[in-house]
């Protein structure tokens, strides 16, 4: 089964940018489904996107972050980044990259992962 590990993260002004990674391993992230979710203190994990990667890489995003922030792949370093521009206070957090072999339309749905990073903060001050 995969391993997800973070890097990235941290500090940034309203209106800065900052990149996530999620490096894989155990498994290849092509035979994924890949996601970042976020949560704010004890609220439930809010979804950001998933992107298809064993399936011709699709994407969707969660409207509050369309065409700020988007999802990629890198095969070759089997990591997922999440790169982040125009942050807002609302985008403070602890996001989580998610992997799932199959996970179909129910892709919003924290509890229907199977496989989670342990996490890092993202802090959006104004």
């Amino acid at each position: 089964q995969v391993q997800l590990r973070h890097s990235g993260g941290g500090r940034v002004q309203a209106g800065g940018s900052l990149r996530l990674s999620c490096v894989a391993s155990g498994e290849l992230i092509s035979k994924y489904d890949m996601a970042w979710f976020r949560q704010v203190l004890e609220k439930e994990r809010e979804f950001v996107v998933v992107a298809v990667l064993r399936n011709g890489g699709a994407t969707e995003y969660t409207d509050s972050v369309k065409g700020r922030f988007t999802i990629s792949g890198d095969n070759a370093k089997n990591t997922v980044y999440l790169q982040m521009n125009s942050l807002k206070p609302e985008d403070t957090g602890r996001y989580y990259c998610a992997a799932d072999p199959g996970i179909g339309s129910a892709f919003a749905d924290p509890f229907e992962w199977h496989f989670w990073g342990q996490g890092t903060e993202v802090i959006v001050s104004s």
